[in-house]
């Protein structure tokens, strides 16, 4: 397969691209900065938050010399918090899906969307089955911003035919996600403040979410591409999670473990927008998808720990 990726340079992108590549499929990528972790993955350097004119052979003004089987639409502001604080940013991901499905639309190709477990908002509720998010519970822009992509997609289905696969994330972690001068992930920072003495806030001392170990998350999107592109799955939502819930301080607990310190852990409540309670009902991924995780979470923590740790030490950090 051909496969292009949108936000190729970030954590989800580039473990994708690089698992894609060594199964033998030729892998391109967009993204507004270089990649960091690899030069693998060719990479056109292009800001997708600009609306372009609508334009055969590309997004925006580029075009591909031969033609694509599938289109993975990671690219996003992600950080909730942040959008609560700049709001644009949130307009900006609705941009950046609608300049990717106009390329879909003109190239006809399928879709990959990377949504998030934030569409279904602060779910004292414990509905996490893919029908019935109920988008009246909407917490955040950024939340917000998902939703109105998937709504494109769906739109874009039924008006023009576009196959598409949607993917609910929830907090995927590990390999390629502690660049935290650029973007403050909470495994990764809470990593580095451990390992150097520092203390931690965790805001939402009950907050329980469902951590995905970034080689699970990778497995169960590329078996939706491999299924989309061959026709046997196609206008599906699924949630990718773990589908175990854990908290803010046990995850915090497993990481000073892994490092042998002991945590200095400031409790406050949860802030403005930001999901508290998620487990993912992941019985639909595996049915179709044959969607099997096996990394629970302080299995994945020590991984994350060891490899960031690594990196950082290469670095010189």
């Amino acid at each position: 397969m051909r496969i292009l990726i949108t936000g190729s340079s970030g954590q989800i992108g580039t473990n994708l691209g690089l698992y894609l590549q060594d199964q033998g499929h030729e892998v391109f990528g967009i993204d507004i900065r270089s990649n960091k972790w690899t030069d693998r993955i060719p990479t056109l350097l292009q800001d997708l938050s600009v609306q372009y004119p609508a334009h055969k052979g590309g997004i925006g003004y580029v075009e591909y010399p031969e033609k694509l089987d599938v289109v993975v639409h990671f690219a996003a502001h992600a950080k909730v918090h942040e959008l609560v604080e700049q709001p644009g940013r949130a307009l900006q991901n609705i941009t950046m899906t609608f300049n990717v499905l106009e390329f879909c639309r003109q190239q006809n190709l399928p879709i990959v969307f990377s949504s998030s477990r934030e569409v279904y908002g602060d779910i004292h509720r414990y509905i996490t089955e893919e029908t019935q998010a109920d988008f009246a519970y909407t917490e955040s822009p950024y939340s917000a911003s998902k939703i109105a992509g998937e709504a494109l997609i769906y739109s874009y289905a039924q008006c023009y035919d576009l196959k598409y696969i949607v993917f609910r994330f929830s907090n995927v972690y590990g390999r390629f996600d502690n660049d935290i001068e650029r973007m403050e992930r909470v495994i990764p920072l809470f990593i580095r403040k451990i390992q150097n003495d520092e203390p931690i806030t965790i805001f939402g001392e009950q907050k329980v979410l469902d951590f995905t170990y970034v080689d699970d998350c990778v497995r169960g999107v590329a078996a939706g591409v491999e299924r989309l592109v061959q026709g046997r799955v196609s206008n599906q939502t699924f949630n990718l999670a773990y589908g175990q819930g854990n908290s803010l301080v046990a995850m915090s607990g497993f990481i000073a473990e892994a490092l042998g310190k002991q945590p200095d852990i400031t409790l406050k409540p949860a802030r403005v927008g930001e999901v508290t309670h998620y487990v993912a009902d992941i019985s639909r991924a595996s049915e179709l998808l044959g969607y099997n995780p096996t990394t629970p979470l302080r299995e994945g923590i020590h991984k994350a720990v060891n490899w960031s740790t690594a990196w950082w030490e290469k670095q010189g950090q």
